[in-house]
């Protein structure tokens, strides 16, 4: 991993080797930064990139995760993958450890996360909002083609996810999903249906 060369050099370096084509919207303050096009040339799929250039003062933030798997993201960055929802997500490569992790719109609206609103002056008061994550609750990559193949995962079982999957999407560190209710009958659906058609 070149720590010297920005994420976005990288991933425009890489998807010009392999042919992907892509639209670069970094320049944008609201889009994504790339657009990946499919054969046809639609849209398939809308990517923020990120780097974690430095470790944090965790005397400045709230510990949600050990410092190393740490990463403070903006709340406008969910947003915008909100904006372009399912096919969107966010890639962010850890310098500190040469690794990479991507995080889909569905990992980034169901994962625990710490919210907090952090002062800032520019040319006046005023506060930005922010997302402390756990990067072990995205896919880890050693490299950016092992990165880029879980968007080609996640859009492949894309419906599955959406439509198909009963449980709860995820499994999140430090996160216990409970159980709770009844257990449910056919007679329960048969009620359901009934009262509803």
């Amino acid at each position: 991993m070149a720590s010297a060369t920005s994420f976005e050099q990288e991933i425009k370096k890489y998807f010009t080797q392999k042919d992907i084509k892509f639209s670069d919207n970094s320049s944008s303050f609201k889009q994504l930064d790339f657009t990946i096009f499919d054969k046809h040339d639609q849209p398939s799929f809308h990517l923020e990139v990120k780097e974690k250039r430095q470790k944090y003062n965790l005397t400045n933030w709230y510990p949600f995760a050990p410092e190393e798997d740490l990463f403070v993201l903006d709340d406008l960055t969910v947003r915008k993958c909100l904006a372009h929802a399912p096919n969107s997500g966010l890639m962010i490569r850890d310098n500190l450890r040469e690794k990479y992790f991507f995080f889909s719109v569905l990992d980034l609206a169901l994962m625990p996360r710490l919210r907090a609103n952090r002062p800032i002056n520019r040319t006046q008061p005023t506060i930005k909002g922010k997302w402390l994550i756990n990067l072990r609750n995205g896919k880890s990559a050693a490299s950016l083609e092992e990165a880029i193949f879980y968007i080609r995962y996640y859009l492949r079982d894309l419906d599955q996810y959406l439509f198909e999957m009963l449980e709860c999407y995820g499994k999140y560190v430090d996160e216990e999903i409970l159980e709770g209710g009844i257990l449910r009958k056919p007679s329960h659906w048969d009620t359901d249906v009934q009262s509803t058609r």
